[in-house]
């Protein structure tokens, strides 16, 4: 780790944090605290996906939808509109629509197929973001003068490494630039996670391992065909299932690349201050 104590992250001219976590446990929240200090660059992993990675697959699923209404289709021909993404930190939803669900297409699924696809772009896409960190942590300090930056990764990140290898990729390069920080709930916070997806199922990128086990779970235990699969009924049945799988996986990330805080602490967090705190709290318990 780039501190290996409290006092090394407490005197550093130069603080860098990478936040991880399930999400809606408090990374873009306090990374947007952070932001508006006006000291802290944020790095948004999933704004970086959206707008550079995945902004032309975004755009033209919009423009083939478009194409099938004769109206639109006459305008886009000659040029006449223009049809693009409106992604924002706080509004990161065209990626989440483009990644869609699996399931009958009548009730707003695709094919597995199709899906499984747009899951394989959308791991290409994070792994690079997240590979671009040290890049902005450059450009955030020399040509904007910000001394410490935050960066925000998506729920998925744990999808594409092996904690357990100690030459692995993208875990060597985030944590020789920046402290892993760990942000963990506990039994209560995966209750209340469960309860809101329950609520407002959200698409989300899977490790092609777990996704192909889950699926097929799926299709086992409710006997449906492939096309007859309800799309919100399949990402709710594996959200819970989700959250198991990556668990410890996150935590394994944490133990070996960098350190914990709980969410409880973080929900604590009102300014620059009180997040140097916690994290300084943290680092003697490595």
């Amino acid at each position: 780790m780039i501190y290996q104590t409290a006092a090394d992250w407490q005197t550093a001219k130069n603080k860098r944090a990478l936040l991880f976590a399930m999400s809606g446990l408090g990374k873009t929240h306090v990374s947007t605290l952070l932001r508006d200090s006006g000291d802290w660059f944020h790095y948004s992993i999933d704004y970086r996906i959206g707008t550079r990675y995945m902004g032309e697959y975004i755009a033209d699923n919009a423009k083939r939808e478009a194409m099938k209404v004769p109206f639109l289709r006459d305008l886009l021909m000659s040029d006449s509109i223009y049809i693009g993404s409106n992604i924002t930190f706080d509004n990161l939803t065209p990626v989440s629509t483009y990644l869609g669900k699996p399931g009958d297409p009548a009730k707003g699924g695709m094919a597995i197929d199709e899906y499984r696809r747009r899951q394989s772009q959308f791991e290409r896409a994070e792994r690079q973001a997240l590979l671009d960190t040290p890049y902005f942590i450059d450009r955030a300090q020399n040509l904007y003068g910000y001394p410490h930056f935050v960066c925000d990764t998506g729920g998925s990140i744990c999808e594409w490494v092996e904690p357990a290898d100690p030459a692995d990729p993208l875990l060597s390069a985030l944590s020789n630039v920046a402290l892993m920080v760990w942000i963990r709930g506990s039994e209560a916070h995966t209750d209340e996670l469960i309860r809101r997806f329950d609520k407002a199922p959200k698409p989300m990128a899977y490790q092609p391992q777990f996704l192909d086990r889950a699926w097929r779970s799926y299709l086992d235990e409710t006997g449906c065909l492939e096309a007859e699969v309800n799309p919100d009924a399949f990402i709710r049945w594996t959200y819970a299932k989700a959250l198991a799988h990556r668990q410890p996986l996150y935590e394994a990330m944490a133990e070996t690349w960098g350190t914990v805080v709980d969410a409880a602490d973080i929900a604590t967090v009102r300014d620059q201050a009180d997040f140097n705190a916690v994290i300084a709290a943290a680092l003697p318990h490595r």
